[in-house]
């Protein structure tokens, strides 16, 4: 995981992309938690969204830094 992508000239760190995947992966499925009521066996949502952000973003890492 290291370098810059270049996305229409402009060189943005890996991991900036990489955290704004995650964002959006981690809303869709903390949206798919709600739905399924998963949230109402949790004390604090904030923490539980957090954690999940965070642990896709490790995913994300260890997937594409074995792929460069």
């Amino acid at each position: 995981m290291i370098g810059e992508i270049a996305i229409g000239g402009v060189f943005l760190p890996t991991i900036l992309v990489l955290a704004i995947v995650s964002l959006v992966l981690a809303g869709i499925t903390s949206r798919l938690l709600g739905y399924a009521g998963a949230y109402r066996l949790v004390t604090y949502r904030p923490l539980v969204d957090v954690a999940l952000f965070i642990l896709i973003l490790g995913l994300l890492s260890l997937l594409t830094g074995h792929l460069a």
